[in-house]
């Protein structure tokens, strides 16, 4: 095999069409050495290239005989030293931190750590044994690929519907999906799986992490497997479980393919990434990447450099000191924008990417290299705003041009709509935009992800079934989870068959997801909450690879109704513009009497007063939003109108008598929905008159004019029911 000088960039190994460079940084080496293997099966290289060359810290060579397919592997000489945070072990074979395809999967065995497992010395030992049958190994990859005429969908952000979903969970058991793409990226790119999310009016798709991540060894060893996908060990490389072709260059073709399908049904497609910590865990862990890479320059140390800095409660913390490691991030980043053509980032456990020394700083480096980056400043950007470390909760405080998962809106509407009293005031703050969050940074409403479940937590149906987690499936003693969830079971834990509770239930379920389609801010949905998926209980199912996590398409007469009621409230939502604002209401507190475009009810009618704000007991809540007072233009530059509307919510137990405001002259209010009558016709209600909104009940209305006055009172209205399909939809 001949071998070149070769260049220092890029990093990771770059097929030119006639050979491959191979550049490696590490600091503190002494010697690397290239391994290159003939088969996946090997259990020791085929050759071992010493690296000729090392410019600016990165080692590097070229092979001019070398083409894509190459199994490769690298052997780090250099101090084995914990206590000064050096960790080199060349009998390790570690994966190359830039590779782009994953040749093989770690196999666990004890070879894998560079100490003596057992060793009364612990990771002070060293291990000489060979890793080579069992370490994971990095591929070269061609990344040619025929994109044609693919184009991002850019939907502006107040306009954006996210739909959170695992690539396996949302396809495994789908029967629209062939049997043999199930639970892969074709699957989630074929005609019916494409055809749900479009039916719920999805613009978005977050999936669940897909950079390559590794199966804990203590969970393998129970028999489990990490399905959430939180424990990265190759950040530029799709996960080979995914593929429904398991090849390396057909898996990386495999997930270009679908966002090319996605897209040209104008769908984004947002990744989920993990760049806060790696598989490799804490000073225990196996010797794999990085660690043996260069361990005291990819991850942050403590005071004493045998040990992890560990924000997120994984054993460990990359480096975000380092500038190669923001640069590996920021490779990254841009190779799935550009490579990839991925329209943007959820970013997880973000405030530890945010810390430069301990505290948390949101100007640190990596939101001014993302902030000035022309390709990645242009791409959607969302940020899990909390870590485990303490100061860690900065939900409010990321930079401009981020948005942000909002804890405090799921946490304030479980609370509200569980009845809990002094819930009010904040509710109605979250409902407008949660302007005390963003506002006082120049940030818009759509800074604010709304959810009211995501993937870490109770499903929808399980947040209205269960009062206490239930996960002993996940063998430890139902310890792991969080505890307080705000969560109500409404009478029964579990399942029943008390059609009285089954019944308040569902309402609860069609409360909580209309309020989430009646807030400022870009809603987010958890897949399967809208066809009534359960985990019956278990509220951190991150190693449950079966069918508690598979959403089960069977849907029986109960899920149906709630899913067209999903599909129904977001048709509304995408109807009105007062829903969707780009700018907070007026940018005045939400309470003065002399704003017009938004105004706060109380039962009797008139504006709520400073004693209705204050009253614990208090749990309705009245809302008009002008749809002539919006105060934006189109992209036409046309002034932006549609119709007024009147927001009725009350989380209280008995029915509540409203006296509705003035809907204008020569109008009526139109009652659209209700959700203790989710199957009723729509009603028109003359201002002044008294509506009865049932116990636990959210109900909205738009003005209509009429022609001639109305009597007081109500009268029924010959048209469709609000619950069936909005025209078009299947």
């Amino acid at each position: 095999m001949r071998v070149w000088p070769g260049r220092p960039y890029p990093l990771g190994a770059t097929f030119d069409g006639a050979g491959v460079n191979f550049a490696l940084f590490s600091e503190h080496a002494t010697k690397v050495e290239l391994c290159l293997f003939g088969s996946n099966e090997d259990s020791k290289e085929g050759e071992r290239i010493q690296l000729p060359e090392q410019t600016d810290q990165v080692w590097h060579c070229y092979l001019p005989d070398a083409e894509p397919g190459q199994l490769y592997g690298f052997r780090v000489h250099g101090p084995y030293d914990p206590p000064h945070g050096h960790r080199f072990n060349p009998s390790k074979i570690v994966l190359d931190p830039y590779t782009k395809a994953i040749g093989r999967d770690v196999q666990w065995h004890d070879e894998l750590w560079g100490y003596r497992i057992g060793d009364a010395a612990a990771d002070l030992s060293f291990d000489e044994r060979d890793s080579a049958p069992y370490a994971p190994l990095a591929m070269v990859l061609d990344t040619a690929f025929t994109w044609g005429d693919d184009r991002p969908p850019r939907t502006p952000w107040h306009k954006t519907l996210i739909y959170e979903l695992h690539v396996k969970g949302f396809t495994q058991r789908h029967p629209g999906v062939p049997e043999d793409r199930r639970g892969t990226y074709a699957g989630l790119a074929s005609e019916a799986a494409i055809e749900h999310i479009q039916s719920l009016g999805v613009t978005a798709i977050e999936l669940m992490p897909v950079h390559f991540f590794l199966d804990d060894r203590h969970l393998a060893d129970k028999g489990l497997v990490n399905y959430w996908g939180y424990n990265t060990l190759a950040f530029f490389a799709p996960a080979l479980r995914y593929a429904s072709r398991q090849s390396p260059r057909k898996s990386v073709q495999e997930f270009k393919m679908m966002v090319r399908s996605l897209h040209a049904a104008k769908i984004e497609v947002i990744l989920d990434v993990v760049y806060n910590h790696t598989a490799e865990g804490n000073q225990l862990g196996p010797t794999l990447s990085f660690r043996g890479v260069d361990n005291a320059s990819y991850y942050r140390l403590a005071s004493d450099p045998r040990h992890y800095m560990d924000f997120t409660g994984c054993g460990n913390g990359f480096n975000m000191q380092n500038p190669r490691v923001l640069q590996l991030i920021m490779d990254s980043l841009r190779y799935w924008v550009t490579e990839m053509h991925v329209d943007g980032f959820r970013f997880d456990l973000a405030s530890a990417l945010a810390r430069e020394l301990f505290a948390v700083d949101k100007l640190g480096s990596f939101f001014d290299i993302i902030r000035q980056d022309p390709i990645l400043s242009q791409v959607k950007l969302i940020a899990e705003p909390w870590d485990v470390g303490e100061g860690g909760y900065q939900v409010g405080n990321f930079p401009s041009g981020w948005t942000e998962w909002n804890g405090k809106y799921r946490d304030c509407v479980r609370r509200f709509w569980k009845g809990e009293g002094g819930t009010v005031n904040e509710m109605a703050t979250r409902l407008a935009g949660s302007s005390d969050l963003y506002a006082w940074s120049g940030r818009k409403p759509y800074a604010s992800i709304n959810f009211i479940t995501c993937h870490d937590g109770f499903t929808l149906e399980d947040l209205v079934s269960y009062n206490e987690k239930h996960n002993e499936a996940n063998g430890e003693d139902n310890r792991d989870g969080a505890n307080d969830n705000h969560s109500w079971d409404c009478g029964a834990e579990g399942p029943t068959n008390d059609p009285a509770i089954i019944a308040l239930r569902e309402r609860q379920k069609r409360n909580l997801i209309a309020t989430l389609f009646s807030s400022q801010g870009v809603p987010m949905l958890l897949a399967g909450d809208e066809l009534g998926h359960t985990q019956n209980g278990n509220n951190n199912a991150y190693c449950q690879d079966n069918e508690l996590t598979w959403l089960d398409w069977q849907l029986d007469d109960r899920k149906k109704a709630f899913l067209q009621f999903v599909r129904s409230i977001v048709h509304i939502w995408k109807e009105q513009p007062v829903f969707q604002r780009r700018k907070f209401f007026q940018g005045r507190a939400i309470r003065g009497s002399d704003i017009k475009d938004i105004s706060w009810i109380a039962a009797n009618g008139s504006e709520m007063s400073d004693e209705d704000w204050s009253a614990g007991f208090v749990r309705t809540l009245g809302v008009r939003l002008a749809g002539d007072l919006i105060g934006e233009m189109n992209e036409r530059g046309e002034p932006l109108a549609g119709d007024t509307l009147l927001l009725l919510l009350s989380a209280h137990h008995e029915p509540v008598v409203f006296a509705l405001p003035a809907a204008g002259p020569g109008h009526v209010w139109e009652r659209l929905f209700d959700t203790a009558e989710p199957g009723a016709a729509p009603v028109t209600v003359t201002p002044d008159s008294p509506f009865t909104l049932q116990g636990r009940s959210l109900a909205l209305f738009r003005t209509q004019r009429t022609e001639e006055p109305k009597p007081p009172g109500i009268s029924g209205a010959a048209v469709a029911s609000p619950a069936a399909a909005p025209a078009g939809a299947t």
